[in-house]
């Protein structure tokens, strides 16, 4: 018999590195019963998470949800590279797959599509920002003691408005302006993108320039929203860059005491809008 289904009990499907620890943590600060999902390959085993799914074999974690009386999910954690030869879908990710292929047109729709078709399974997808907004920078404005100059500001405006450009093509969610564009996010990811702005820049004598890494314009904000951490700050200060712009609200901040510590240390500026 199923259980009853409980609004305070929810399913957290996780990936890779720290996100998944914190946004767990800020859940069940906040009340909630957190039922953690791992996923296979990409969680950290010290998640200890209450069941192991493999990618592609979705029907299990949902017959374990609804047992446990649980409709709703948030996906956090990055996935990085999935090789698909490792993935036997069962059933239900198999109808999920085919109603997702139907309806999007690329990444983004791909999301939105995924979304609808939990929805239609009985499933409610949350977005984490929403029911822990401490992730985030909560308000808009620097954050950090250090502030950008007016060269840094003409810098900021170009990569808003690189980003919205990349972002509405579903290119990517980054980009590094230092009065020209010199880096654009690809398939690699962020990550690799700004080790190659560090190489670029190594021999390079003067600072300056802003990394930015913003939401796309009308992303679904469910799932895969930017996220920065300590390892961000410390790629941009490498790169000889003078700060990172972000948005409020819509971008994690893994261990956020941490980040801003570490970026006044460095003396860059962290600007959310």
């Amino acid at each position: 018999m199923k259980a009853k289904t409980n609004n305070k009990k929810i399913a957290l499907v996780a990936g890779a590195l720290d996100l998944p620890f914190i946004t767990r943590d800020a859940l069940r600060k906040a009340g909630w019963g957190v039922f953690v999902i791992g996923l296979k390959n990409f969680y950290d085993p010290k998640l200890n998470p209450d069941i192991v799914v493999t990618l592609g074999h979705g029907g299990y974690g949902v017959r374990q949800m609804k047992q446990r009386g649980i409709n709703k999910l948030v996906f956090v954690g990055a996935l990085g590279h999935v090789n698909l030869s490792d993935i036997w879908p069962d059933f239900w990710s198999i109808s999920v797959l085919l109603s997702v292929m139907k309806h999007q047109r690329g990444y983004d729709s791909m999301a939105v599509a995924f979304i609808d078709a939990l929805k239609k399974r009985g499933l409610e997808v949350l977005a984490a920002q929403d029911l822990a907004p401490e992730l985030t920078f909560e308000k808009a404005g620097i954050q950090t003691k250090t502030k950008p100059s007016k060269s840094d500001l003409k810098d900021i405006e170009r990569a808003i408005q690189v980003s919205h450009t990349i972002g509405s093509e579903d290119i990517g969610a980054s980009v590094v302006v230092d009065k020209q564009v010199i880096a654009v996010e690809a398939a690699e990811g962020t990550a690799k993108m700004l080790d190659r702005v560090v190489e670029l820049r190594k021999k390079h004598k003067k600072s300056g320039g802003v990394f930015a890494k913003m939401t796309k314009p009308n992303q679904d904000l469910h799932i895969d929203i930017p996220a920065i951490g300590v390892d961000t700050v410390k790629a941009v200060a490498s790169a000889k860059l003078h700060g990172i712009i972000v948005n409020a609200k819509t971008c994690f901040v893994v261990n956020k005491e941490d980040v801003l510590k570490a970026a006044n240390k460095a003396k860059i500026f962290i600007k959310a809008i």
